[in-house]
């Protein structure tokens, strides 16, 4: 039996308030040694999830900005999928192009909706909002598939605009912001992914750790899926689908707790 840890990062392998991922290193590096794939799946950007692959060692397939992009490393499966070429990747392209995401909060501003996406922030006002370092903040604003936006006085999006968004063609989903995005979402990903791993291996598992709704596709499409706590103890009132297993610690303990059941066999 082969198994594959898909994983969220913000809020899940990483903490909230300062991005750590150290209480989850003991889990990681037990998956590591027993040759367990680990396939971040986020709504970070290609650039963003590169930085935590190195430093955490990890050199599987990645899922960028809510399943906009897959990235598989060149030779990674004997049997390649089609995909474009880029930096060393074969990628396949679930998401609309960020081009088309830019216009369109442009069109939602002038029908009246008080949005402002990362594409309209200064480099400050992301450093200030995400807590993130310069170098990061920059990271993050090189986007390919989707767009993290503010809707003003709101921490959610009124119906209003979730129903022109998706008279548009668009998608949109809540983490730690907004996003608008295209028609992809990290199950469709996950699937395209799963399907690959299956052809490699004879017998596979699926394992998948998320906290917040936009985690809700991913965590649908495994074997196991887990849901962690956030920082204040609670969960994410609206992941409520049949067959989720909570786990009594936030972030990275929570992570750690649900990898090792894994591991111990427990599921």
């Amino acid at each position: 039996m082969k198994h594959i840890i898909f994983t969220d990062l913000d809020g899940t392998l990483l903490r909230e308030d300062d991005y750590s991922f150290e209480d989850a290193l003991p889990a990681i590096r037990e998956a590591q040694r027993r040759e367990i794939p680990i396939v971040i799946s986020s709504s970070k950007t290609r650039a963003e999830i590169e930085t935590y692959r190195d430093r955490l060692g990890i050199s599987d397939p990645f899922i960028s900005e809510n399943g906009g992009g897959i990235f598989i490393p060149c030779g990674y499966f004997r049997s390649m999928p089609v995909g474009d070429r880029i930096d060393g990747y074969i990628m396949i392209a679930l998401g609309e192009r960020y081009e088309r995401l830019r216009a369109f909060m442009g069109v939602l501003r002038k029908e009246g909706f008080p949005v402002r996406g990362f594409g309209d922030m200064t480099l400050k006002e992301v450093v200030e909002l995400t807590g993130l370092s310069e170098t990061e903040a920059e990271l993050a604003r090189m986007r390919e598939f989707d767009e993290p936006f503010l809707y003003e006085g709101a921490s959610r999006a009124p119906e209003s605009l979730i129903r022109r968004i998706e008279e548009e063609g668009f998608r949109c989903t809540r983490g730690r912001f907004l996003h608008l995005m295209g028609r992809s979402d990290k199950g469709k990903a996950v699937r395209v992914l799963t399907s690959l791993y299956r052809s490699e291996y004879d017998n596979i598992k699926t394992i998948a750790v998320g906290d917040s709704l936009n985690d809700l596709p991913m965590l649908r499409e495994v074997n196991a899926a887990f849901l962690v706590q956030r920082q204040d103890g609670t969960y994410d009132s609206e992941v409520t689908s049949v067959g989720i297993t909570r786990v009594d610690a936030p972030g990275p303990r929570g992570w750690k707790l649900a990898v090792e059941r894994v591991l111990n066999n427990e599921f």
